[in-house]
C-alpha cells in the first residue's frame, strides 16, 4: 500500500490518497484516507514517465567527445568516435553499464525504458555463440534494477542510404532480415524471464540502415507490439534519403509503411509542416530526445505545429550524456523558445506548460513502449514516482503549480521514491541496489579505459 499526502490522479489532484498495488497494477484508490501501519508514505505522487529511447552503452562515453578538433564537428564526426568506442566493449561491461544507466533513470523518475539495442556481435562482426548474447545482457541489467524494459533489437543491415555496405565500425550491428528474426526470437526468450510488464518490440534502425524490401519483410514477420525507427535526425540524412527513395524520410514512411499507434518515430527533427501534421494524424508517437539532440546539434522539433495537430510525444535520453527527466522536458520547451523567440510554447492552448509537457510525455511514452501506464488509475500498471513538495524549488507553489516547478525549477533531487510496475526500487532518493550496481559500473569502466 502507498499513502500520499496528495496525488495527481487521472481526474486531477486529490488529497490523502491511499493506493493498493497487486501484481504490478493499481488495484484500488481511496481518496481522503488515512495512512495505516506498513504503508509506504510519500508526499506527492505522480504517474512515472517512460524513457522511450536509450542506447545504454553510450553512457560510458559521456564527457569524452566534447573536445573540439580541427575542422567542423558534427553528428557525423561524433558517430565515428562512437563506432571506435564500441570496439572496446565486452559483454560483462555492456551489462554493467546498462544496469547503472537503468538505475540512474529510475532515480531521475523514469519507471521504464525503451532500449534501442544495436550492439549485437563481437567487434569484428562475428556473432557470439549465443546470437542473442548482448540482448541477454540487457535483460540481466533490467532484472538487476527492476526497471520496466521494452527491449528493441535493431535491424541494421547497411552502412548508408542506397544499401551501402557496412563500414568496419558498424560490423557489430549488422544482420540481414533472416538473422534478425532469429535474434528477435532469442531476445524474446531472454525477456520472457523478466516480470510480465517487460516486452520486446523491433527497431529498424533508420531508412539509411535498411532498405524498402528488407523493411517490409521485417514488418511482415513482426507479430505486433512497438516499432521504433530513427528518422529525419539530420539534414544530410533527409537529403540522402530524398535522393535515393524520391521522398523525404518521414514522407516516405507515411506513404510506404503501416505507421500507426504502435510506432515511435525517433527525433523527426527535420520535417515540413505537412509531414508534421500527417505524423500527428497517424497516431504514432514522436520520440524526442532534447538533451542529445542539443548535444549532437540535431536541431529542434516542430513542437507547436505538432501539438496543434494533436500529436502524441514522449521523451528519451538517447545517448545518455545526461540522464535527467526534468532537464529533458525543460530542454524540449526551451529549444522551442530559443528558436521562436517566445515563451510558453509546448501547450496547445491556455494552461500550465509544465503539466502539458509532463502528462503528455507520460501518455506518449507509455504508448511508445506498449505499457498500460502513464496515469494513476485502477487497472493501470503501478509506474509511480513520488516527489517532495517541500523541496526548496517547490515548497512555495500551489498543487496546480507543482508540475511547472518540477519541470522548470527543480532538479532530480526532488524525486524520493519510484515504483516500476509496483516494484519499489527507489527510496529516499536512492536506488535500493545502488551500491552493488555502481561498484560493477566502476569496475567495468576501469576495464574499458584500460583498453582505450
Amino acid at each position: 500500500m502507498i499513502f500520499a499526502n496528495r496525488a495527481l490522479l487521472a481526474h486531477g489532484w486529490a488529497s490523502a490518497v491511499r493506493i493498493s498495488v497487486e501484481g504490478g497494477r493499481i488495484t484500488g484508490i481511496e481518496e481522503g484516507a488515512a495512512p495505516k501501519p506498513g504503508d509506504a508514505s510519500v508526499d506527492t505522487l505522480l504517474p512515472a514517465l517512460a524513457n522511450l529511447h536509450s542506447h545504454s552503452f553510450q553512457r560510458a562515453m559521456a564527457g569524452m567527445t566534447e573536445y573540439r578538433m580541427a575542422g567542423k564537428d558534427s553528428f557525423w564526426t561524433w558517430r565515428d568516435l562512437m563506432y571506435r568506442f564500441t570496439a572496446h566493449l565486452a559483454p560483462d561491461e555492456i551489462e554493467a553499464i546498462a544496469a547503472f544507466v537503468f538505475l540512474e533513470m529510475q532515480e531521475a523518475g523514469y519507471a521504464s525504458v525503451g532500449e534501442f539495442h544495436y550492439l549485437h556481435h563481437q567487434p569484428d562482426g562475428t556473432p557470439y555463440a549465443d546470437l542473442g548474447e548482448l540482448s541477454v545482457r540487457i535483460a540481466a541489467a533490467a532484472e538487476r534494477t527492476g526497471i520496466g524494459l521494452t527491449h528493441l533489437p535493431v535491424l541494421y543491415t547497411y552502412g548508408g542510404a542506397g544499401a551501402a555496405p557496412l563500414q568496419a565500425g558498424q560490423a557489430r550491428f549488422g544482420n540481414d532480415v533472416d538473422r534478425f528474426a532469429e535474434l528477435v526470437t532469442r531476445a524474446r526468450a531472454a525477456v520472457a524471464a523478466l516480470p510480465a510488464d517487460c516486452r520486446v518490440g523491433i527497431a529498424p534502425h533508420s531508412l539509411r540502415a535498411t532498405a524498402p524490401g528488407d523493411l517490409a519483410r521485417a514488418l511482415a514477420a513482426h507479430d505486433g507490439g512497438p516499432v521504433h525507427i530513427h528518422v529525419a535526425e539530420q539534414p544530410r540524412e533527409v537529403a540522402d534519403i530524398s535522393e535515393w527513395l524520391g521522398a523525404r524520410p518521414v514522407e516516405w514512411l507515411l506513404q510506404n509503411a503501416p505507421v500507426g499507434s504502435d510506432w515511435c518515430l525517433i527525433h523527426a527533427t527535420h520535417m515540413t509542416d505537412a509531414e508534421t501534421v500527417e505524423l500527428a494524424a497517424s497516431g504514432a508517437v514522436a520520440g524526442l530526445c532534447p538533451i542529445t539532440e542539443a548535444n549532437l546539434g540535431d536541431g529542434s522539433f516542430n513542437g507547436p505545429r505538432y501539438l496543434e495537430a494533436g500529436g502524441a510525444f514522449g521523451v528519451g535520453s538517447d545517448s545518455n550524456v545526461r540522464i535527467s527527466l526534468t532537464e529533458e522536458l525543460r530542454m524540449l520547451e526551451y529549444s522551442q523558445r530559443l528558436r521562436d523567440g517566445v515563451r510558453n510554447v509546448m501547450a496547445p492552448g491556455e494552461g500550465s506548460v509544465g503539466e502539458w509537457l509532463y502528462l503528455g510525455a507520460a501518455r506518449g511514452g507509455a504508448q511508445a513502449l506498449g505499457r498500460d501506464a502513464g496515469r494513476i488509475e485502477t487497472g493501470a500498471l503501478a509506474d509511480l514516482v513520488a516527489i517532495d513538495a517541500s523541496d526548496t524549488a517547490l515548497f512555495a507553489l500551489r498543487p496546480d503549480q507543482l508540475l511547472d516547478g518540477l519541470v522548470f525549477a527543480a532538479t532530480d533531487r526532488a524525486v524520493t521514491d519510484l515504483w516500476s510496475a509496483g516494484r519499489h526500487v527507489v527510496t529516499e532518493g536512492c536506488h535500493i541496489a545502488r551500491g552493488a550496481v555502481e561498484r560493477a559500473y566502476r569496475d567495468a569502466m576501469t576495464s574499458v579505459m584500460s583498453k582505450l
